[in-house]
């Protein structure tokens, strides 16, 4: 069974995939073995899923890491979809602040934090959210993720080397060509892709998938 402590061990490089809308999407990517898989739920994203249309996901429960993506979100919306089985992990993948995590860290629901990166300063507060894992992404305002830009891995090798204790997930513009190169030279807990695994945003390319376990020798 996927486990959070799996998908983050440092002794292998995990692969999520991000943006996922359907549950034939999500029935090949258990089959395939992928670790964990990404459902966004912010209205204005171009993957977003209604939670009422996210009726699937429960019946995934043990099968693949269920990762719930909101921006900027109250609390409420994620904590209920935990509680009533539908995720097992937040992303928290907006402007939220570490005192916006507080609900999560009270309430011992594990959660991620991505950080849109140009420079080492946006990294200040990393640190602060008390989150599982750290997803560094392409800095792009007003868009959160899924953008298939690439940012400089140098800052997300250094974050890591300088925060050997706190998993980082790699994500932007990560495509199969570039997938073996981001593990081998930033060598992060997981590779979060979005875009880099798509024929059309929210539906998945079973090819690229195939050919980023590949790339990971899986």
């Amino acid at each position: 069974m996927p486990s959070l402590e799996s998908f983050l061990d440092p002794a292998t490089v995990s692969l999520k995939i991000c943006g996922v809308t359907t549950r034939e999407d999500a029935g090949q990517l258990v089959a395939m073995g992928v670790d964990a898989l990404g459902v966004n739920f912010w209205p204005r994203s171009k993957r977003y899923l209604p939670p009422e249309d996210a009726a699937w996901l429960p019946d995934l429960a043990g099968k693949i890491l269920r990762v719930g993506v909101f921006v900027n979100e109250p609390p409420e919306l994620p904590l209920r979809l935990v509680r009533e089985g539908y995720l097992d992990v937040v992303q928290l993948h907006g402007d939220e602040k570490p005192e916006d995590a507080a609900a999560f860290r009270e309430a011992g629901i594990p959660f991620i934090k991505a950080i849109g990166v140009k420079t080492q300063a946006d990294l200040a507060l990393a640190t602060g959210y008390g989150a599982m894992a750290i997803l560094l992404d392409a800095h792009a305002p007003g868009i959160y993720g899924g953008t298939g830009e690439v940012f400089d891995w140098e800052v997300a090798s250094e974050f890591r080397r300088e925060n050997p204790d706190l998993p980082v997930i790699l994500a932007g513009g990560i495509v199969p060509e570039n997938a073996g190169l981001a593990a081998m030279s930033v060598q992060p807990a997981a590779l979060d892709i979005a875009s880099g695994a798509e024929i059309s945003p929210g539906i998945k390319d079973f090819e690229k998938v195939s050919a980023f376990l590949t790339a990971l020798h899986r």
